[in-house]
């Protein structure tokens, strides 16, 4: 619950942030300058993109609760125990030695967007997010594939 509230906050944030440089935008444009209109258009194009990465970010947040509730209420996510710190974080030796299993079965059935989940939390479990991220979009995306 605490990262949904983490992620509202800052959500909440950068749209304050864009909605700050948009009005400064339409300032910017409405002084008739060439370097203001220069300047507000690039004050718009930025917000734009702003909130194409924010969209694509909580959307990939929520299809990824999505499939990580589908696995949780099919009793499908890895059982096995990981030690973890004080901190609540996980041992990384612990991740890493399960890690092997979650590959191999991605590697057996490679179509199996449960395979990529289960992959995508071993890599984020040894602390390789670039791949975990990687390993859940290729689950969203097969999961996507499976129900057309």
């Amino acid at each position: 619950m605490k990262a949904k509230a983490g992620v509202a906050v800052m959500a909440a944030l950068l749209v304050l942030y864009i909605a700050l440089v948009g009005w400064r935008a339409v300032l910017l444009l409405g002084t008739g300058d060439p370097v203001g209109v220069g300047m507000g258009v690039a004050l718009i194009v930025l917000p734009a993109i702003a909130v194409w990465g924010l969209g694509r970010e909580l959307w990939f947040g929520w299809r990824a609760e999505q499939l990580g509730r589908r696995l949780e209420a099919d009793e499908d996510l890895p059982a096995e125990a990981v030690g973890v710190r004080p901190s609540g974080r996980v041992l990384r030796e612990d991740a890493d030695a399960l890690f092997p299993r979650f590959r191999a079965e991605v590697e057996a059935a490679p179509e199996d967007w449960r395979a990529w989940y289960r992959l995508g939390l071993a890599y984020d479990a040894s602390g390789d997010r670039r791949r975990a991220r990687e390993a859940v979009r290729t689950a969203i995306r097969l999961e996507a594939g499976s129900r057309s």
